[in-house]
């Protein structure tokens, strides 16, 4: 019998409708628009915005665009997966409400935190599941709401993030086709570097650590930039190499959305053209797990049955990892 792959046969995103601009920025801490732009590439970002408004938000108005532009009965989803450091509360899991808000009763569901690499982590563990032949229909979510976990005094952090989601369906094929290889690492020394201070069991919220600040996301960002820009370039150049790829048979690159240096040294390495580079960072900065499911959503229109798509990414954890993947469709 043929190899059972994974293969993404629908993606959809969402993104709020509000824009936070550089511009904006500028009137809450010391910054300015050439500043950011020339060190990050990025231009705007968009926040969720109104109470009661959560990353399940986010992940379930995807998820619905995404049954209804495949045809899907929501009752037909077997497991539903989200990638997310912004989960709504810290239990139920984000997962499980988008899996009541979109109607997908018979599915069972559950976050995975692997900040910006969650994407690719869950995209593999969903593909395990098609390629083991016991689901047949499978959603894989990254999804984060990182405006409510930024300092915005904080002019090193607040100028990166953004909010948004992203979803796709995973059905099985015996074509070559989906996910072909996946390398995926991690290394917690890298946890004092990205991290926030409070909020788990180790610092649970008390006065004093909303006094200080704690409970928002800390960079040291030189320390993360050079090991992200070393990092995420070795592991794609691997997967790569491993699979007797060169530049010119890749289709796409298709980095994480943290910082354009980065993804335009992770280009370099791989010998990818810059017009083969998927890039949204301008408009929606780094949503963390949402990232590269919102750059395929944005290019799907451009890509064709049987590409070579190299996925890339690195978080906090230090986490990262690429995805080798042949895309399943043609434009429709």
């Amino acid at each position: 019998m043929d190899k059972i792959r994974a293969m993404i046969t629908g993606i959809e995103g969402y993104v709020p409708e509000y824009r936070l601009t550089n511009q904006e920025l500028e009137t809450l801490v010391e910054t300015n628009d050439e500043w950011i732009v020339s060190r990050t590439g990025i231009k705007e970002r968009r926040i969720l915005k109104g109470e009661n408004q959560g990353t399940s938000v986010m992940g379930a108005a995807a998820v619905k665009g995404l049954l209804e532009k495949t045809g899907t009965d929501p009752m037909d989803i077997e497991l539903i997966i989200c990638a997310t450091v912004t989960p709504d509360m810290p239990f139920p899991s984000s997962a499980n409400i988008i899996a009541d808000m979109v109607g997908a009763k018979k599915s069972y569901s559950f976050d995975i935190s692997a900040a910006c690499s969650g994407f690719l982590y869950a995209l593999q563990l969903g593909a395990q599941f098609i390629e083991n032949g016991t689901h047949k229909k499978v959603v894989v979510i990254g999804a984060d709401k990182m405006s409510a976990i930024v300092d915005y005094q904080d002019r090193t952090t607040c100028i990166l993030f953004g909010d948004g989601a992203g979803a796709v369906l995973l059905e099985p094929t015996s074509e070559k086709l989906g996910v072909m290889d996946t390398i995926l690492k991690s290394d917690g020394a890298g946890a004092p570097y990205l991290h926030m201070k409070a909020g788990g069991s180790r610092k649970p919220a008390t006065a004093e650590t909303l006094a200080a600040r704690e409970h928002f996301a800390y960079q040291e960002g030189s320390t993360v930039f050079k090991f992200a820009v070393t990092n995420m370039a070795d592991v794609s150049a691997e997967v790569m190499e491993r699979n007797g790829l060169t530049g010119e048979d890749i289709a796409w690159l298709v980095p994480h959305q943290a910082n354009k240096r980065i993804i335009d040294a992770t280009a370099n390495r791989m010998g990818v053209g810059s017009d083969k580079v998927m890039m949204n960072i301008e408009r929606y900065g780094n949503t963390t797990a949402a990232t590269i499911p919102l750059c395929l959503w944005e290019y799907e229109r451009q890509l064709k049955k049987g590409d070579n798509l190299i996925l890339a990414a690195f978080g906090g954890g230090f986490t990262w990892g690429s995805i080798y993947l042949k895309w399943a469709y043609d434009p429709k």
